[in-house]
């Protein structure tokens, strides 16, 4: 938890909330005596600061923007692969408790539980340090660096458009490689452009590395620009 608390710039008065924040049920299943209390809770308390947060960030940032264009960004920016995403910068699942079971399916890298996970800590934060501190991890970890990830979150559906410029182009995400144990599995998938490689991704996912092709081939094609 102290190498946690230091890539992250927060120090916990409680560390059990840090604890929490980071027990998935499936370890709390498996514990026969001294059950701690899962992360579900905070994740609630989590999910609500980070909606705030981003909702605020988002109207003084763009205050020409419509209602309608600011949900939609905002909902982009704090949906599941997102999250898990601004997770991943951080290592984060390699300090979640979890089950065996869940551990040997492969726990650590999925989207969901990096996703729940992250808003875990955002609440476990507000609830230690108050509601600026935990505005300030958001900041930097979530709201960082905005035209960039929003380049990656959104990276299949521009890919889609940009080549649909061309009439009768045709996108394919072909799985070409798998490697590592079935816990710790990566996927190799190229994105295609009418047969042609256009990028190459690789992710704990299928669909993670398919928007790290996508991600790849948007960047080359704007270099041509």
């Amino acid at each position: 938890m102290n190498e946690l608390e230091d890539k992250i710039g927060y120090c916990f008065k409680d560390k059990k909330l840090l604890k929490q924040a980071l027990t998935h049920s499936s370890f709390v299943n498996e514990q026969r005596i001294n059950k701690l209390p899962d992360y579900e809770r905070l994740e609630f308390l989590g999910d609500a600061v980070l909606q705030l947060t981003t909702s605020d960030f988002l109207f003084r940032s763009y205050p020409d923007m419509r209602e309608g264009e600011l949900t939609r960004k905002r909902a982009s920016l704090v949906c599941g692969a997102s999250l898990a995403h601004c997770a991943e910068s951080i290592h984060l699942g390699q300090y979640i408790l979890m089950g065996r079971g869940e551990e040997t399916t492969g726990g650590r890298y999925k989207e969901h539980i990096l996703a729940d996970v992250m808003e875990a800590v955002i609440g476990a934060i507000h609830l230690d340090g108050g509601f600026e501190r935990a505005i300030g991890f958001i900041h930097r970890f979530v709201l960082d660096d905005l035209e960039a990830k929003q380049l990656f979150y959104d990276s299949k559906t521009l890919l889609q458009e940009y080549v649909q410029r061309e009439k009768g182009a045709v996108i394919n995400y072909v799985l070409v490689g798998e490697s590592g144990p079935d816990h710790e599995r990566e996927f190799i998938v190229e994105v295609r452009v009418n047969g042609k490689t256009a990028g190459q991704g690789i992710g704990k996912t299928k669909k993670s590395a398919e928007q790290q092709a996508a991600y790849k081939a948007l960047l080359a094609a704007k270099g041509k620009e």
